[in-house]
């Protein structure tokens, strides 16, 4: 089994980064003996954040974080940044958990491959 950690640090929208990040994720997470975990900070937090609105016809950062969730990704989000930002762990879309840098620091130390968006 291969490990691939990615770390999002844009916000949700503004920039692709997230989105392209969240769609590799998910891509690779159906990938068999691949293995997916996700860390949010910074701005990225926000693509956890449940019931976001978009136009119809555009992504929703949300959605997608649930999908690579539901794929067995570990998605964690930084606690500090949730709290820079406001959002507690009942504004997390399921799938998602609050979670640490020290989790983030052993996440790191175990990852075959480490992409960072």
């Amino acid at each position: 089994m291969t490990t691939t950690l990615f770390i999002l640090n844009d916000a949700p929208y503004g920039s692709e980064r997230s989105y392209n990040a969240l769609r590799l994720a998910t891509a690779l997470a159906k990938t068999a003996g691949e293995a997916v975990k996700v860390f949010l900070m910074g701005d990225a937090a926000a693509c956890a954040r449940n019931g976001q609105k978009v136009p119809p016809g555009y992504y929703n950062a949300g959605d997608m974080v649930v999908m690579v969730a539901r794929k067995d990704a570990q998605v964690g989000v930084c606690g500090t940044c949730m709290d820079a930002r406001g959002l507690s762990v009942g504004d997390l879309v399921e799938g998602a958990k609050r979670s640490t840098l020290a989790e983030l620091a052993a996440w790191t130390a175990s990852a075959d491959k480490v992409l960072v968006f």
